[in-house]
Order: structure tokens, then sequence, then C-alpha cells
């Protein structure tokens, strides 16, 4: 008698409280739908106690979770030091992280997330980008928000991304070359980078400045090694998977007030390739795949 493979289990986690005007985990109910289709899922924003802390982040454990997709949408603060703690401990035993934050300090905390979290940049000294160069706006049609902010275009369009190599994460079927060669797009979008020696972490993809021209990160993998056993994904925006980047007639909160596209409702190969990304992450990520 064969035995049936235990499914994938994946916790899709908010930084915040559920607020109705901001970006809550309903509006990334796509992405828990796409997870859901070669894994189980369980979708939920912080819900801080009374010390202020998440009980299920708090006590993330590798019993419950194989995976957790972590999506900073907060201001700059978020999960606490002991979540932080019990975050790294997860990955230590194995589990997979995925982290998706956005432009100038959205997502800070991630950075005392140890390993994933140093390929995070900020707009913080301490945690910034390497190079001055790019410590400016790239972004300047929304002035009140500041670097890193770059534009790989309209919420709602799709960007043409570059392969900086091989990687299971871009591998699709059908498609030309192989490959996934597009993703959602976002007129501020945040860095990540390959944190200085660390050996187990590689640019998977970048994207390209609609502003300046400049290339930049858009995915960093991580892969696990017997003294961190975890995988992990770093990427430059949540974006690349809100309901209203996909479909921006599903809404945003109310301070989002850019012009929006309709690139990733009229490119059938933009929805094949993001859906496919989401299924190689979720098989890339998890412990013994």
């Amino acid at each position: 008698m064969t035995r049936t493979a235990q499914p994938i289990r994946v916790l899709l986690q908010t930084s915040i409280p559920h607020v109705a005007d901001d970006w809550n985990i309903g509006r990334f109910s796509t992405l828990g739908e796409l997870i859901a289709e070669v894994a189980d899922v369980v979708a939920r924003d912080r819900q801080p106690d009374r010390r202020g802390e998440d009980p299920i982040l708090s006590g993330l454990s590798r019993t419950e979770f194989d995976e957790v997709w972590l999506l900073g949408v907060d201001g700059g603060e978020g999960p606490s030091a002991r979540e932080c703690a019990a975050i790294d401990a997860f990955h230590q035993e194995g589990g997979g992280i995925l982290t998706a934050r956005d432009h100038e300090n959205m997502g800070l905390w991630l950075r005392h997330l140890a390993g994933v979290g140093a390929a995070n940049f900020f707009h913080r000294e301490d945690s910034c980008e390497a190079d001055p160069g790019r410590r400016c706006a790239d972004d300047r049609e929304t002035p009140s928000i500041s670097w890193p902010n770059y534009h790989s275009g309209r919420n709602g369009d799709f960007q043409r991304i570059i392969a900086a190599q091989p990687h299971p994460l871009l591998e699709r079927a059908g498609a030309p070359g192989g490959r996934i060669e597009l993703f959602p797009t976002h007129p501020h979008e945040g860095a990540v980078g390959v944190p200085a020696g660390d050996e187990r972490a590689r640019t998977v993809a970048r994207g390209r400045s609609l502003v300046s021209g400049r290339e930049f990160d858009l995915v960093v993998a991580f892969d696990r090694t017997p003294a961190a056993p975890g995988r992990a994904i770093a990427h430059s925006s949540f974006h690349h998977f809100a309901d209203y980047n996909l479909d921006p007639s599903r809404g945003a909160p109310s301070f989002v007030t850019e012009p929006t596209g309709d690139g990733m409702l009229t490119e059938p190969r933009a929805r094949a390739d993001i859906r496919a990304y989401v299924h190689n992450a979720v098989r890339w990520l998890a412990p013994g795949s």
C-alpha cells in the first residue's frame, strides 16, 4: 500500500492587525487561492495579545507549518522580538520563509530576522543599500514616498523580469524558453539584494526602473546548508502578490492614488507566470524539497 504524502502547510501572514482601509490579508485573497492549489494554507492578519505579541507567530512551530510567507505591509513596526526569535527558530528547524515588503521603511522589522532579514534594505543608514548612488528617489511621481522606491510600472501592469540565472523558481513548462518572464509591477518597489558574505543567497530575478533605467533585484533566494537547513526568499514588494496588482478593480486602501494599468488582465502569460511562480515558491521552500 502506497502512503500518501502529507500536504505542504503554509502560513500566509501579514504584519498588521486587521484594518479595513489597509493592506489586510483580505487584499491577498488571490495569493491564498494560488497557494491552496498546491498546499494547505492558513491566511491571517497579526493579532497581538495583551502583551503585544501574536500567539501564532510567537509560538511558530514546525509541527504546525512547513512555511511562513511574511507580508511586511506595516510602516516599519511589526512582529515583536519574541515573534522574530520564533520565526528564526522555525527557520533553523528547516521551515521555509518568504518575505515581501515595499518602499522606504515598510517591513523594517524584517531586519531582525537572521539570514533573509539582511537581504532587505531600507531608508535607515544602518540598513540601506551599500551603493550611496542608490540612496535617492527613483519614483518621483509620489513625493511623499522616499527611497528605496524603484518604479517598475503602474499597479495592474506587468514587467519583463531579467533572469539572473536559471533557477527552479522561474521554471514554467510551455512558456517561451521554459521560464517565467512577467511579474506584476508597482510604482515604488523596495530594495532587496544578496547580503555581503552570505554564500547561500543569490539573485534570481531583477527588474528595470521605467524612470532611471536602473536594474534592481526583485527576488533573492537562500538555499539550505547543514548550518542553515531552511530555504528563504526575499521579494522587493508585496505588490507582486496583491489582488489590486492583479486586477485594480479589486480595490486598494484609500491612500493608494497612483494611476493604474490593465496589463495583468489583458496578457494571459502574465497571469500564468505569477501562478507558476507561486506554485514554484511553495514547492521550493518546502522542507525536504
